[in-house]
C-alpha cells in the first residue's frame, strides 16, 4: 500500500525526502535484530494510519546498508527512531522498549497538531460560509469535524428539519434572503416537550472552546423558545437517553442568559476550555426552554476550538500496552 514505510536505500534520497516532506519518521534497524522484527509490525501500522502526502513520512533504513547515514545521525543502536522536521532532528527513540517509540509518537502528535492550528486558520479565513456570531480570537470553526452520518438528535418534531440542517453553512432561512427549501426545513424542534438531546461524534480528538448556538423561534409564537439550560457530556460512545442524562454528572451545565442572544439570533457559549481538550464525541442536552414553553428550536450549531489528530490515530496511544 503506498501508505507503507518508505525503503530508504541512499543518502540522496533520504535527504531528498526530509525536503519533500515536513515530518518525517526514520527508522534505523538491522535484519538480524529480533527487537527490530518485533516492532516492525507496529511501525507499519502506525505508517498506513499516520501517513499524510507531503506533511508526514514513515521510512525505514537499513543500517548496516547505510553506514553514512547511521554515522551522520549518531545512530549506534538498533533500533533507533528519530523524527524530523523541516529537515532536522527534533526528538529520538533508542532500543527495544515500545515506551520509546510511544512518546516518539507523542511528541508527533504535538508537532501535527502545531502544524494544523496554522493551516485551519488559513481554512477558516478563506471559508465562504454564514457567521451568526464572530469567532473567538486565537480559534477556529471546525464544524467540519463533525461526523454528520454519526449524529443522533432524540425528542425532535418530525414537522421540523433532519439533524444535519443544524450544521448547513448557509444563512438561516428564519433571517430572511436565507436557504429556503420547500422540502425541508432548515431548523430542528423538539417535539413532546422542551427538551432535546443531540449526539455528535467527531473526526479527530478535538479541543473545544466555544459552543455557536442559533436559534431562531417565530416572534409570534411563545410555546416555542430559544434553549435556556443545556448539560454538555463529552466522549460518551453513544446518544443518551433522558432518564440517562438526568442522573449522570455532565461535564458542564449553562444557564442562557436572554441578553446574550444577538440580532442573528446566536449565542456564545464558552466553556471550561480546561474540560474539553480531548473531545471525541459531545452530548448537548437542551434540559429546558425559556419559562416553561412547549418546545425549543435550534437552527444551527458551530464548533468552535482547534482540531486534532484523525481518531483512527489512535494507535500512538497504545503502543506498549499490548497492541
Amino acid at each position: 500500500m503506498s501508505n507503507a514505510p518508505k525503503v530508504v536505500a541512499s543518502t540522496e534520497q533520504f535527504e531528498k525526502t526530509i525536503r519533500s516532506s515536513k515530518i518525517v519518521v526514520a527508522s534505523f534497524f538491522t535484519e538480524s535484530s529480533d527487537p527490530c522484527r518485533s516492532l516492525s509490525p507496529v511501525y507499519d501500522t502506525l505508517s498506513r494510519a499516520l501517513s499524510r502526502p507531503s506533511l508526514i513520512t514513515f521510512v525505514t533504513i537499513d543500517k548496516e546498508k547505510n553506514e553514512s547515514l547511521a554515522k551522520e545521525h549518531g545512530v549506534t543502536e538498533v533500533p533507533t527512531f528519530l523524527l524530523f522536521r523541516d529537515a532536522a532532528v527534533i526528538d529520538r527513540a533508542r532500543g527495544p522498549d515500545p515506551q520509546g517509540l510511544q512518546n516518539l509518537m507523542k511528541k508527533l502528535a504535538f508537532e501535527v497538531d502545531s502544524i494544523g492550528e496554522g493551516e485551519q486558520g488559513e481554512k477558516s479565513a478563506s471559508t465562504d460560509s454564514w457567521r451568526g456570531a464572530e469567532v473567538v480570537r486565537g480559534y477556529h470553526d471546525i464544524t467540519d469535524q463533525v461526523e454528520v452520518r454519526g449524529c443522533e438528535l432524540l425528542n425532535s418534531c418530525q414537522d421540523a428539519g433532519p439533524v444535519n440542517v443544524l450544521f448547513d453553512t448557509s444563512k438561516p432561512s428564519a433571517l430572511g434572503n436565507g436557504k429556503a427549501s420547500t422540502d425541508t426545513k432548515d431548523w430542528v424542534q423538539s417535539g413532546a416537550d422542551d427538551q432535546l438531546l443531540l449526539f455528535m461524534p467527531f473526526q479527530s480528538s478535538i479541543k473545544l472552546h466555544t459552543l455557536q448556538l442559533t436559534s431562531l423561534p417565530p416572534k409570534d409564537q411563545d410555546e416555542v423558545s430559544r434553549p435556556e439550560v443545556i448539560q454538555l457530556y463529552i466522549n460518551r460512545p453513544r446518544n443518551m437517553d433522558f432518564s440517562e442524562a438526568d442522573d449522570t454528572e455532565p461535564t458542564q451545565t449553562i444557564t442562557l442568559d436572554a441578553g446574550d442572544w444577538n440580532s442573528e439570533g446566536t449565542i456564545n457559549v464558552s466553556l471550561r476550555y480546561v474540560k474539553f481538550q480531548k473531545t471525541n464525541t459531545l452530548v448537548i442536552y437542551v434540559q429546558k426552554g425559556v419559562d416553561g414553553a412547549e418546545a425549543v428550536r435550534l437552527d444551527r450549531v458551530k464548533i468552535i476550538g482547534d482540531e486534532g489528530l484523525k481518531r483512527e490515530m489512535g494507535q500512538l496511544q497504545k503502543i506498549g500496552d499490548g497492541q
